[in-house]
């Protein structure tokens, strides 16, 4: 069992799995024959979830969860070992929502604490409950999704920017701590990808329309970064940088910090005047 590859027949926790990245990651392991517990805030698209893959003839269970409450994630622990007779051997950390379109200073605090509490803490409390019983376990891995952002730091996203920055902080962090347990840990750091999240969070009308437009033009399918993602699982890989634009970002932001500070700021206000 320990030598298998982690996405095949897995015993799977995904949260946000009733669309988008979520929802594929679900379908995706559903057909290399693992079983799911599909997690959502929104029980009813996670119900979805689980009859698209009933209906390909696969396994899994709707269970609604809060990722920002700790209550709502220890619960879920317990239903997913309940349904799946044993022990969860992977977890995916995908519940996150989109925030911005003010600068810092304007930005309500209520959108920061909204960004944090789903997209950091949502990630703190699944790592929390289910990173010792995978490190007893001995092998398996955790899926944390942050994003580009996480390092982008492009102007007017900073709840979203700092919700993904220490979300791949945390991934790193885990991922020493585990070294050597059999489990994997990765961290998916997409750019635009094909999903609902710019019309579903808390984001300006004119930052949501040019993220529509970016998203329209230059969004990859969810399904080609849940493959991607979990081939990379398989290989211990820590991070998947699925874009030729997110890996772009990468090495200019460490071989020119200042430089792109400069160039990322002037990029996004020529984009704002063209909305």
């Amino acid at each position: 069992m320990a030598n298998r590859k982690t996405s095949s027949q897995a015993s799977a926790v995904v949260t946000g799995a009733g669309s988008g990245i979520g929802r594929a990651f679900a379908v995706e392991l559903a057909a290399r024959g693992g079983r799911v517990v599909c997690a959502d805030i929104n029980l009813a698209t996670a119900q979805d979830t689980v009859d698209l893959i009933d209906a390909a003839g696969g396994k899994a269970l709707a269970v609604r969860c809060d990722v920002s409450l700790l209550a709502d994630v220890e619960a879920l622990a317990v239903v997913a070992e309940d349904w799946l007779q044993g022990q969860v051997d992977l977890v995916i950390n995908n519940a996150g929502v989109g925030a911005g379109g003010q600068l810092i200073g304007e930005t309500p605090i209520a959108d920061w604490q909204w960004t944090l509490s789903i997209n950091l803490w949502g990630i703190v409390h699944g790592c929390h409950v289910f990173a010792p019983k995978l490190r007893a376990l001995g092998h398996g891995g955790i899926i944390n999704v942050c994003s580009t952002a996480s390092f982008a730091a492009a102007p007017k996203m900073g709840p979203y920017n700092v919700s993904k920055a220490a979300a791949l902080a945390l991934s790193e962090t885990l991922a020493a701590e585990m070294a050597g347990t059999g489990v994997a840990v990765t961290a998916l750091c997409p750019t635009w990808v094909k999903t609902n999240i710019a019309s579903s969070g808390r984001i300006s009308a004119s930052s949501s329309r040019l993220a529509e437009k970016l998203m329209a033009r230059f969004g990859v399918a969810p399904e080609r970064v849940a493959k991607t993602t979990l081939d990379a699982l398989d290989r211990s890989r820590l991070y998947v940088l699925p874009q030729l634009d997110a890996r772009m970002v990468w090495r200019s932001k460490r071989l020119a910090p200042a430089l792109y500070a400069s160039g990322a700021g002037l990029i996004n206000r020529l984009a704002g005047d063209r909305i």
